[in-house]
């Protein structure tokens, strides 16, 4: 009898010591700040044994998702970042900004799809805080504030800012980009300088058959957006404030950068079009600091799609786009 209580009381033991991993439990780490009165996480990963070193902060903007930014299960760790961060940590402080109100670290088993943390998993609904928050400017302001909190700490050198965003977190990178002239670096990756909802019509114009006009459907879609850009729904999905925002394109926010600026794209990406359009108006302007970068045959996140519009998810690439930003890095 009492062996089995130990072994009962063992289990729950290591069950609950699961439950309760930290980001130091990964070597990360944990900062916490506040912002406007909101609660901010921020993980910070270092070369071991560097933590204190003088270097300089390498931010990478988080996609659309509101996921936890350190992901993990029984069998370990999820990838924190789409890319090893070892092509960056000899030379960077890498730091990942949580989403607001969506804790840090979690176990994927407590998550919905795609690893979102919901407040109703059936409905797909992140909690309030989340979504009330979920907008352009929110996320540049706050981040460029925390930027300037991390600037007075030793372990942090301040001659060099690289700033990297892939999809959502482009756009965000780009207009800190156009108000922080402490960044030096960006990497604007998988975006679309012409917003959002050009994105999404795109697609649609593609998928449309005669009987299935999608394009018409997204347009008018677009007009309620612009009728109502302030509002936030709590039904699940995009608010019209958070789609409003990250519609505007940053064209020209982009093109008005003075500092190195490299852009890649996957060609299958459905914004590789407005890239592309990027890409020719800023040869035509004469723009030298910037390099793009095109992945044929890739999608939005860089896995191979075929002409039937088959992603293949086993070939892996990111690590492959890592080198190229760091290559990039090393070379201008």
């Amino acid at each position: 009898m009492n062996h089995l209580i130990y072994i009962t009381m063992f289990l729950l033991s290591k069950t609950f010591a699961f439950a309760q991993k930290i980001p130091e439990d990964f070597g990360y780490r944990h900062i916490k700040m506040k912002y406007l009165d909101d609660p901010v996480d921020i993980i910070v990963i270092s070369k071991p044994g560097e933590e204190k070193i003088a270097k300089p902060l390498f931010l990478f903007c988080q996609g659309s998702m509101p996921q936890p930014v350190v992901k993990y299960d029984e069998t370990g760790l999820y990838g924190t970042l789409p890319f090893d961060e070892m092509h960056f940590l000899d030379d960077f402080h890498i730091v990942i900004i949580g989403k607001p109100f969506i804790p840090i670290i979690s176990n994927v088993n407590k998550l919905g799809r795609n690893y979102m943390f919901l407040k109703d998993i059936e409905k797909e609904i992140p909690p309030k805080g989340y979504i009330d928050r979920n907008y352009l400017d929110y996320y540049v302001f706050r981040n460029n504030w925390i930027l300037k909190q991390l600037f007075k700490e030793r372990w942090v050198k301040i001659n060099q800012l690289l700033v990297a965003g892939h999809s959502e977190g482009s756009t965000i990178a780009v207009k800190m980009a156009s108000i922080n002239k402490k960044i030096t670096h960006l990497i604007y990756s998988g975006g679309n300088p012409y917003g959002r909802m050009a994105t999404i019509l795109e697609q649609s114009r593609s998928e449309e058959k005669d009987s299935l006009p999608r394009g018409e459907k997204v347009i008018e879609r677009w007009k309620d957006i612009v009728e109502n850009k302030a509002e936030i729904q709590y039904d699940g999905g995009d608010t019209s404030k958070a789609t409003y925002s990250f519609s505007l394109p940053q064209r020209d926010n982009l093109m008005d950068l003075k500092i190195p600026v490299l852009v890649t794209y996957g060609t299958h990406d459905w914004g590789v079009s407005f890239n592309d359009l990027f890409q020719i108006e800023a040869i035509r302007e004469q723009k030298k600091n910037f390099t793009f970068k095109s992945y044929v045959g890739l999608e939005h996140n860089y896995f191979p799609k075929d002409s039937n519009g088959i992603v293949n998810q086993e070939v892996y690439n990111w690590d492959k786009i890592a080198e190229d930003w760091m290559n990039w890095l090393n070379n201008v």
